[in-house]
């Protein structure tokens, strides 16, 4: 790794492209309106994928980048359902209830945050407004710190077949530099007790960067965590933006790592997993070989969404919640943040869309050749170009931040080819920004590059 590509880029905030354009060019000129229309577009022989976000917590972690709530009551979480399920109908309505599903995705905020019942009758409203495919699959976000028997039953009851764990660090300084003591018994307690209601895929998170970690913490928890036989990890730094979120000021940033100890936890944590028999995927994925997200890799078919990678294929992505964002072939449509405001404009009879962006045949082109990038670390830009009706040099005319990193041996270009060399794959966020046009005009602070 070189060390000299860590001082000169390490530091730069740079979006995790997720999405293209990623959120802070969307716009109050998309609303309601443009939604509909999307949603009318949606043909009833392509499957679509949903995400239901449900934005509470019993505590807050510190380190959290997540739209989130505090709530001791239960009361505010059952009238946020009632909201949502009345906007499933919304939904439903404007699309057609006809509308095959491939995909359900529960995120939070802690999903499993609902009662059983509320999880079953969520899950019937989904079934009786859209088609679930018979072999739908349902993904739900777990705190196992609060995750009780009956949920799990309830979850294996109603087909789900994939859990994401949080876990971040089994280490106890940090855990307490981040105000959040979870134990390996209650992780693998979880973890069992979803295996025995027919949960096949289990994902942990873990995150590097955070207060007090240091290299060692980090492989110690990579090694407790591959006890429990996750077959994915997903491995995040952490971002601390405390102007965004203001719980982040609670940690102490003299304890943070600098950008080059954040690489060496990063490479760590990598080499350690792929020791242990996971497949490296993308930038900071992991799965065991036989894992379909490590087939998809393999095979050049894996995507990238708001969810990280992924083998979801669907071209529309329907957002259910506050602050919840969809995916449609049209843009992109994202509900209210504010709870209140989402849960009026519901009540009102109206889809809660408070802003979007309309997709240009030039941002379809640019997402094309930024998710290659984020899933391949390499694309052929002739090929996507000519496909899209672009002249092949078209990306590459004045593109001087890439250009820079072609001189810093970052990427080589033949024939219109772009790889991102092995060494320097950890860049490949800055690599994207090179094709982003939207980059460093939005006034928006993004996580680190290392």
């Amino acid at each position: 790794m070189s060390e000299a590509l860590v001082a000169k880029y390490g530091d730069a905030r740079l979006p995790r492209y997720t999405s293209y354009p990623t959120a802070p060019a969307f716009a109050a000129t998309v609303g309601p309106d443009e939604y509909a229309q999307g949603l009318q577009a949606i043909s009833a022989s392509d499957p679509v994928s949903i995400y239901l976000h449900v934005p509470f917590c019993r505590s807050m972690c510190w380190y959290c980048g997540c739209h989130t709530t505090i709530t001791r009551q239960d009361a505010p979480i059952l009238e946020y359902l009632d909201v949502m399920s009345q906007e499933i109908e919304l939904v439903s309505f404007a699309a057609g209830n006809n509308v095959p599903v491939k995909n359900v995705h529960f995120g939070g905020g802690t999903p499993t945050i609902m009662k059983p019942h509320e999880f079953a009758a969520l899950m019937m409203k989904l079934r009786s407004a859209f088609q679930l495919e018979h072999d739908a699959s349902v993904a739900v976000e777990i705190d196992p710190r609060t995750l009780a028997p009956e949920m799990i039953a309830a979850m294996g009851e109603n087909g789900v077949d994939r859990a994401s764990l949080g876990v971040q660090s089994f280490d106890p300084v940090v855990q307490k530099a981040i105000n959040r003591i979870q134990t390996f018994g209650q992780t693998q307690a979880a973890v069992a007790g979803l295996r025995s209601f027919g949960v096949t895929s289990i994902n942990f998170d873990l995150i590097y960067g955070l207060p007090h970690q240091t290299v060692q913490s980090c492989v110690d928890t990579v090694r407790q965590a591959v006890e429990l036989s996750p077959e994915r990890f997903a491995v995040f730094g952490y971002a601390h933006v405390p102007a965004f979120k203001k719980h982040q000021r609670l940690i102490d940033e003299a304890a943070l790592p600098d950008a080059a100890q954040r690489n060496e936890q990063a490479e760590a944590v990598a080499e350690e997993l792929v020791n242990c028999g996971y497949v490296r995927i993308g930038l900071d994925h992991f799965a065991l070989p036989g894992d379909e997200l490590a087939v998809a890799s393999s095979a050049g078919t894996l995507h990238r969404n708001f969810q990280g990678y992924t083998t979801d294929d669907c071209a529309t992505l329907i957002g259910l919640g506050a602050s919840a964002i969809g995916r449609l072939p049209s843009g992109y449509y994202q509900n209210h943040v504010a709870l209140g405001r989402y849960a009026e404009r519901v009540a009102s009879g109206v889809l809660p869309t408070a802003k979007g962006y309309m997709l240009t045949g030039e941002d379809k082109l640019r997402a094309k050749v930024i998710e290659r990038l984020m899933c391949d670390f390499e694309v052929d830009l002739p090929k996507l170009a000519e496909e899209s009706g672009y002249e092949s040099g078209f990306l590459l005319d004045r593109n001087d931040r890439l250009q820079a990193l072609v001189s810093d041996g970052v990427v080589t270009i033949e024939e219109g080819r772009v790889v991102v060399s092995r060494s320097s794959r950890f860049m490949v966020r800055a690599v994207a920004a090179a094709f982003d046009a939207y980059f460093g005009s939005l006034g928006r602070s993004h996580s680190k590059a290392a």
